[in-house]
C-alpha cells in the first residue's frame, strides 16, 4: 500500500516548465531512487515536497491525508524531511545547537548547554557519526557536515526523509555509516526518496527508482529487478553513453605550474608537484586527505607560512587569489554555493565578473560587451539557461559549474585551470560535457588540475595522478600504472609509508 503519493505535480517557471504532470507512489518501508539529469526537474521535486516551493497544480498525500504547505515548517511538522545537497546548517552555532535548533533544553526559561551536548552527543555515539557535539559546523570538513544534516533527519523521527546527493561528499567509512542507516529507518517503516546520480549506490540501495528527464516522468519502476544500469541511462539521456570518459592521449608540453614547498596551517608538511602545459593532473585521497586545503594554498585563497608558486617558471609575486588570476592560475572551487557562485545575481554577471576589469575602462561598466561575452560562454559550453538574466540559483547543479568554467575561461590568458570536484552532484550526461571542455581546454595548452573524490572519474579523465594521505602527497601514477587497488592502498593512512612513485 502507497504511503506517499504524489500526483499531478507540475511549476513553471519564466521561461522553463521544470515539472509537467509528475505523478507516483511509494510505499512505506521502502527506499525510492529519484534519477534524472541535472535541470531534469529533481530539485523542484524535492522543493515542492518539503515546502520549499508551491506547485503551480497537483498534490501530495502521506498515509491518504492531502498535504497542503504553506512553509518548509508545515512540511516539517507532516514529518517531511529534506537532506539537501547544499547543506543547511549555521556555521556559527555548534553541531548541537544546530541539531536542536528550535527545540532547545531549559531551565527558567535558560538554554541547558550541558544536557543540550549530553543528549546530542548520546545520539550521535548511537547513530555511529564521530562528531564533537559541541564543535561549530564552520570548523567542520564538508563530509562531516553532510553527517550531521543526515543526523538532523534520523534524530526528529521525520516519517518521509529525501536524501539529495548524500554521499557527493562522504569518505566511504561515512557512506557506509549512512547505507545501515537507511537500512534502520527502512526497516523502522520510513520512506527514504534516495536522489542520486551515483548508479552503484542505487542498485545497492533502493527498491524501486523513478527517472524524470526535462520536468517529465521518464520512467517509473516499481522494482529493481530487471532494470540495467544501461536502461536507467538511456532513460535519463535519452540516448545511450557507453563512456562518459572518451580520454584520449595528448602530447605534454614544458612545465606551466610549479609548486615547490608549499606549507600553511591546514598542510603542516612542505608539498612540492608540477603539472605540464596539455596535461590533466589528477590529485585523489580520502575525505581530509588535504587535497582542497592544498589547492586553496596554491590559489592563495589560503595564507600560505612558506614555498613558492610559478606559473611558466616565473614566482608569483604574491600568493594570493588576485595575483594568481593576473598570472593566469584560476580555482573553481568544491563548494560551490559557498565559494563559486555569486548567490541573487545573475548568470551573466557570474560569467563576467572576473574578467570586468579587461573590459571596463576607467572603471565604466560596458554591459553590451559583458552581454556578448555571457552568451558566446552559454551557447559554447551549452549553459542550459533562459537566458543570461536568469539568477544562477535557478539553474541546476551542473549547469552553476559550467557558469564557473565560463567565468575563468572570459579570463583572457589562463594558463592553469585547478576544478575541485567538478562534477559533484551533477549526471552523466553533464559529466560527459564538462570532460569534453577540460579535453579542449587541455589541448589548447593549458594545464588542468583535477580533485576528485571518485575513483572512476580520476582515472578516467587523469594523464597522471598525485594520491594524498594526511595532508601530504604520499604517491604519483602515470596513466599506464592505473589501478583502483594500487590507488586505494597508496590513499589509505599509514605513516611508515614513503612516498610512491609509478611513473614510467
Amino acid at each position: 500500500m502507497s504511503f506517499l503519493e504524489l500526483s499531478g505535480l507540475s511549476k513553471t517557471y519564466p521561461g522553463v516548465t521544470a515539472l509537467a504532470d509528475i505523478g507516483f507512489s511509494v510505499g512505506r518501508g521502502r527506499v525510492h531512487g529519484l534519477m534524472g539529469e541535472n535541470g531534469a526537474g529533481k530539485s523542484t521535486l524535492i522543493r515542492i515536497l518539503s515546502g520549499d516551493t508551491v506547485a503551480d497544480a497537483g498534490e501530495i498525500r502521506i498515509d491518504g491525508a492531502v498535504q497542503r504547505y504553506g512553509s518548509a515548517r508545515d512540511a516539517f511538522g507532516a514529518g517531511v524531511v529534506v537532506v539537501h545537497q547544499e547543506l543547511q546548517l549555521v556555521p556559527d552555532l555548534s553541531v548541537a545547537e544546530n541539531l536542536r535548533l528550535g527545540r532547545f533544553p531549559a531551565r527558567g526559561g535558560i538554554v541547558d548547554f550541558k544536557a543540550l551536548f549530553a543528549e546530542v552527543g548520546k545520539a550521535l555515539d548511537e547513530i555511529g557519526i564521530a562528531v564533537d557535539p559541541r564543535a561549530k559546523v564552520a570548523t567542520l570538513s564538508i563530509g562531516e557536515r553532510q553527517m550531521v544534516e543526515i543526523a538532523k533527519a534520523v534524530m526528529i523521527d521525520a516519517r518521509v526523509i529525501a536524501l539529495d546527493e548524500p554521499t557527493s561528499s562522504l569518505s566511504s567509512r561515512e557512506s557506509e555509516i549512512l547505507f545501515r542507516l537507511i537500512g534502520r529507518l527502512r526497516d523502522a517503516g520510513k520512506v527514504i526518496l534516495y536522489v542520486s546520480h551515483r548508479l552503484e549506490e542505487i542498485f545497492r540501495l533502493c527498491d524501486g527508482c523513478t527517472v524524470l528527464r526535462d520536468g517529465k516522468l521518464a520512467a517509473h519502476h516499481e522494482t529493481m529487478e530487471g532494470v540495467t544500469r544501461e536502461r536507467i541511462v538511456a532513460e535519463m539521456v535519452g540516448r545511450e553513453i557507453a563512456d562518459i570518459w572518451t580520454w584520449r592521449p595528448r602530447t605534454a608540453g614544458a612545465t606551466r605550474l610549479s609548486v615547490d614547498g608549499l606549507q600553511g596551517s591546514r598542510v603542516p608538511q612542505p608539498q612540492s608537484f608540477t603539472a605540464q602545459a596539455g596535461e590533466i593532473l589528477g590529485f585523489f585521497g580520502l575525505v581530509g586527505a588535504g587535497r582542497s586545503e592544498l589547492m586553496r594554498l596554491v590559489f592563495g585563497a589560503d595564507p600560505a607560512s612558506g614555498g613558492a608558486v610559478r606559473i611558466d617558471g616565473q614566482p608569483l609575486e604574491e600568493l594570493s587569489p588576485r595575483q594568481a588570476i593576473r598570472d593566469g592560475l584560476v580555482l573553481c572551487p568544491e563548494d560551490r554555493k559557498a565559494d563559486g557562485i555569486i548567490q541573487g545575481r545573475s548568470v551573466g554577471d557570474n560569467i563576467a565578473i572576473a574578467a570586468r576589469r579587461h573590459h571596463s575602462p576607467f572603471g565604466i561598466l560596458q554591459p553590451r560587451r559583458e552581454a556578448t561575452t555571457a552568451d558566446r560562454f552559454i551557447e559554447t559550453l551549452r549553459i542550459r539557461t533562459p537566458s543570461r538574466r536568469q539568477d544562477i540559483v535557478n539553474l541546476s547543479g551542473g549547469n552553476q559549474q559550467k557558469v564557473i568554467l565560463a567565468r575563468w575561461l572570459a579570463e583572457p590568458d589562463v594558463k592553469v585551470l585547478i576544478v575541485d570536484e567538478p562534477t559533484r552532484g551533477i549526471d552523466v550526461g553533464a559529466k560527459a560535457e564538462i570532460y569534453e571542455i577540460l579535453y579542449a581546454l587541455a589541448e589548447k595548452g593549458l594545464a588542468i588540475v583535477v580533485v576528485s573524490s571518485e575513483l572512476p572519474e580520476i582515472m578516467g579523465i587523469c594523464d597522471r595522478i598525485l594520491v594524498m594521505c594526511e595532508r601530504r602527497i604520499v604517491a604519483e601514477f602515470d596513466r599506464p600504472s592505473f589501478s583502483e587497488a594500487a590507488l586505494l592502498a597508496a590513499a589509505l593512512p599509514d605513516s611508515e609509508a614513503p612516498l610512491t612513485s609509478m611513473v614510467s
